[in-house]
């Protein structure tokens, strides 16, 4: 089931994403899926009336993981950590589908990262791996946007990745996927720069949801970003990055400078 957050007129509302691509059409559900599950609506709207947002905006946190694939690690110069490689993104640099993603101004060398997302549907702590899937109410797509010369400058990576607009998410959340194998690519300007596949992952996802909420507790619309694979390059104003994944849809944001 693909569950989108879009607007027609002014208020954010839910939906269930069918149909085949190009003639989909999206039913309103009630409420909040997160918290009154997917009670559907007599209204609908094809998909090209409506503006996708976000699919969530973290009531608290976006978690990264750093690292998580061994050709990317090597291409940046660096090692494969011996623990999972954690940071914080705040809420504020979410944004969606076709938003732009705005340059910093104290950076000059800002780089893409296509990642396979992880949407938590209940609040837990100490999950145990086998336990993981009850907790998961979907994947999405994302771009850890990250500031590589203030990466390595700053002592530790919060300006670097969490600048505003430096997580895009979308276009929905998928949630029948299993995450094992999945293809994940990035185009810019519509050349392919990344491919790879969760397959590849050092650490894979139920691991990952396990390690991550021993450190914290996870709340109901909680994002873990879960690692790119190589081919991460820069990008300018002008552009275009497209994130496709496998199983769920592509998320496509263009790049400005103000």
């Amino acid at each position: 089931m693909r569950i989108a957050r879009f607007v027609v007129d002014s208020d954010p509302l839910y939906g269930v994403v069918e149909g085949d691509p190009g003639s989909e059409v999206i039913t309103v559900i009630h409420g909040d899926p997160f918290f009154n599950g997917v009670e559907r609506t007599s209204v609908r709207h094809k998909l090209d009336d409506v503006r996708l947002l976000a699919p969530i905006i973290p009531r608290s946190k976006v978690v990264g993981v750093g690292r998580n694939f061994v050709e990317h690690a090597h291409e940046l110069g660096n090692e494969v950590p011996a623990q999972p490689l954690l940071f914080l993104k705040p809420n504020t640099a979410v944004v969606g589908p076709n938003d732009p993603v705005v340059l910093p101004e104290f950076s000059e060398e800002v780089s893409f990262e296509a990642e396979l997302c992880v949407v938590i549907g209940r609040i837990c702590k100490d999950v145990p791996e086998e336990r993981v899937d009850d907790v998961i109410f979907g994947y999405t797509c994302g771009n850890d946007l990250t500031a590589r010369d203030v990466q390595k400058s700053d002592l530790q990576w919060t300006r670097a990745k969490g600048f505003d607009t430096s997580a895009p998410l979308g276009p929905w959340i998928e949630t029948e996927l299993d995450p094992e194998d999945v293809q994940i690519q990035a185009r810019l300007n519509g050349e392919l720069r990344q491919d790879g596949s969760t397959s590849q992952m050092i650490r894979g996802v139920r691991e990952l949801v396990s390690v991550v909420s021993q450190a914290f507790t996870l709340l109901p619309g909680d994002v873990i970003m879960t690692g790119t694979p190589a081919g991460v390059g820069l990008v300018s104003a002008g552009d275009r990055i497209e994130v496709e994944i496998e199983g769920i849809g592509r998320l496509s944001n263009p790049i400005v400078r103000r």
